[in-house]
């Protein structure tokens, strides 16, 4: 398992020296009719590297051959591709020698398509293939080229802004002006998981040795202090800077927005969970290279502030097989709230980590009242695992509520956790073994208490398996999937209030001009935790539903649908209001971008009321747990819209 994981960090960085711009194509179209145009593709393959075209025939090259892969899912090829100058052939030490068919100096690729509907003005598209060099092979960078196609229907930008809401001056000044999240919420969350990964077999015996270690080779007491403080800054101000490359990208906000709603992006968060909880269980250890910590490690012998801060880097990276777990955790959680959020959760984690070896160093005598290392830390790690595990749940969760896969419905998700509780008891009794346990082994108060907790927890959860009115886990609202994402949804009662309209707003404001009724917008997601407490705790009270059902249009906005839009609703390069770019292909991506350009909020839920000549109402709230002031801000808006 060790060499897997050198050979990913192995990969990265070969992937990561290989330039992007080693083979970059400058892509055309030429019109042949009115759906049919001829693309070419022209490069320069740098000296020494070769492209493998078509080659059947070798053994692990059949699929290997150079491709145009289009942007757009309404394009077929109409003929084979072709190049000029013709193939060579070549002895590839890589497959045994064997004579193989490429490319090499300048390349054109040709091939005819045909798109079916509408064509639209600009598209992308990128050449798929392997590129060589004697012992190297790589893909092709996924670099996008953009063209135009002549004749072709550009895409329209009045679906995006609405141009005439006016956000800092509604009919009536109700309501709260929205704020981001709180960052002291995200540093303290930080900071929880600091102290959690504290008490881990990797950290929390590093405390009395290192201590230790400034105390008795500081040639005073007050170096000792210095150097301890010095220390605990250092391992602060690594995991703070850490965080540094999400500033200097640039990201667009939408994208750690997408991070919690991405279907990939959560199954491998999914498997980094699962494959962290099976190594915390102990049946195997992850560590970073050998070579990295040993390089950090031969610095830390250097003199004064540089040798200290490498003795912290070191810290940091032999740790990783337990921090990484927590730091994941937090790092997932966070992601949504931006670069800053992240650089904050860091800071909490850091901190954490640092004071303790701060404060022992001031005082030294406090290390006699530690508690020993021992047993207790491995059941803080077999404890954790377990909970790794419910988490990794979550994800594979959310990446079936957007994609619809229909795996984890509500009922499956909830049996699954109290699968993982009752397996956390049983090993809190001594019943189940892991590795490094053993029969007859002696079971203290806390692990009694924790397996005491989780069959609580289990009673807590049965009642989420029947039809009852207790299957609403109030507790999880948010967490577990929707009552109406269950086995039982054909009934009424796990319905709730629905929608008007889902994800259509033009035909929901179509709907509010025909009945002249005001609109009220629900900016959500499939993975939104806070919109589905508030469908299930707010929408829920009758008060609640009486006036929206009385008085307005609902549409809900999934931001994180990735169903695709018409290609005439497509838009390539769509410059936002911020200045940032980006390419609106899925139906999530119209809403998300709906949302931030015309109300500057790119979080979920956020709810707001328009007349039918969309002008604004009140001004737009988020989650709002108190139902009778969620109310009170709908009754504000319906004597808006009737002033």
């Amino acid at each position: 398992m060790k060499k897997i994981f050198s050979l990913l960090f192995a990969v990265v960085f070969c992937l990561a020296s290989f330039s992007q711009d080693s083979l970059v194509w400058k892509i055309s179209a030429k019109k042949i009719t009115d759906s049919t145009y001829q693309i070419t593709a022209n490069s320069t393959i740098a000296k020494g590297w070769h492209l493998y075209a078509n080659n059947p025939t070798v053994a692990g090259l059949e699929e290997s051959n150079v491709k145009f892969v289009f942007q757009l899912d309404n394009i077929k090829t109409v003929d084979e591709i072709s190049a000029s100058p013709k193939v060579e052939t070549i002895k590839d030490v890589l497959f045994e020698n064997a004579v193989v068919n490429v490319y090499t100096n300048d390349i054109q690729l040709k091939q005819t398509i045909k798109i079916n509907g509408i064509v639209p003005a600009i598209i992308k598209a990128s050449v798929a293939g392997f590129i060589a060099k004697e012992t190297e092979l790589i893909p092709l960078a996924e670099i996008q080229a953009e063209f135009a196609l002549e004749g072709g229907i550009a895409a329209s930008t009045n679906n995006i802004r609405l141009g005439s809401v006016d956000i800092k001056n509604p009919v009536n000044q109700c309501g709260d002006k929205i704020e981001k999240g709180s960052l002291w919420t995200v540093f303290l969350l930080g900071l929880v998981g600091g102290f959690i990964a504290l008490f881990t077999p990797c950290m929390f015996p590093m405390i009395p040795v290192t201590v230790s270690f400034f105390t008795k080779r500081s040639p005073t007491r007050k170096k000792g202090i210095q150097n301890g403080l010095l220390y605990g800054f250092f391992i602060f101000a690594i995991y703070a800077l850490a965080s540094t490359p999400f500033h200097l990208l640039n990201l667009n906000s939408e994208i750690f927005n997408s991070i919690s709603t991405s279907p990939t992006l959560n199954i491998i968060f999914f498997i980094i969970f699962i494959i962290f909880s099976i190594a915390f269980f102990g049946y195997f250890e992850i560590t970073l290279p050998h070579s990295i910590a040993g390089k950090a490690d031969s610095k830390s012998n250097l003199g004064s502030s540089i040798g200290i801060f490498f003795m912290a880097l070191t810290l940091v990276i032999v740790s990783f097989s337990c921090t990484g777990v927590i730091l994941g955790t937090l790092l997932v959680g966070t992601s949504s709230g931006g670069a800053w959020a992240l650089t904050v959760g860091m800071s909490g984690f850091g901190i954490a980590l640092g004071l303790p070896f701060a404060l022992f160093a001031i005082f030294p005598n406090w290390l006699e009242n530690l508690p020993k290392s021992g047993g207790w830390l491995d059941t803080v790690k077999k404890v954790l695992a377990f909970v790794e595990v419910a988490l990794a749940l979550k994800f594979l969760s959310n990446a079936d509520l957007v994609s619809h896969w229909g795996l984890l419905k509500r009922e499956v998700f909830i049996a699954l956790w109290i699968v993982v509780c009752i397996g956390l008891a049983l090993y809190s009794f001594g019943i189940l073994l892991l590795p490094h346990d053993y029969k007859g082994q002696k079971i203290g108060t806390g692990r009694k208490t924790i397996g005491g907790i989780a069959i609580l927890f289990v009673l807590y959860l049965a009642p989420g398996l029947t039809k009852t009115k207790y299957a609403n886990l109030t507790l999880l609202s948010g967490i577990v999937p929707p009552l109406s994402y269950s086995v039982y949804a054909d009934e009424a009662r796990f319905k709730g209030l629905e929608p008007n309209v889902i994800n259509d707003y033009d035909k929901a404001l179509e709907m509010a001009k025909a009945q002249h009724k005001p609109l009220l917008i629900d900016f959500t997601g499939w993975a939104c935790a806070n919109c589905r407490r508030m469908e299930e705790q707010v929408w829920t009270n009758k008060e609640v539903a009486k006036i929206i059902r009385e008085n307005f249009i609902l549409v809900s906005l999934y931001v994180d649908d990735k169903a695709k839009l018409p290609v005439e609703k497509r838009i390539m390069n769509y410059k936002t209001i911020d200045g940032n770019v980006k390419d609106i292909i899925t139906i999530g991506d119209r809403y998300a971008t709906f949302e931030s350009e015309n109300f500057n909020q790119v979080s979920q839920p956020l709810y707001v009321m328009l007349d039918n000549n969309e002008k604004l109402l009140a001004f737009p709230v988020g989650a709002t747990f108190d139902a009778k002031k969620y109310l009170s801000w709908l009754e504000c808006g319906v004597k808006g819209f009737k002033q």
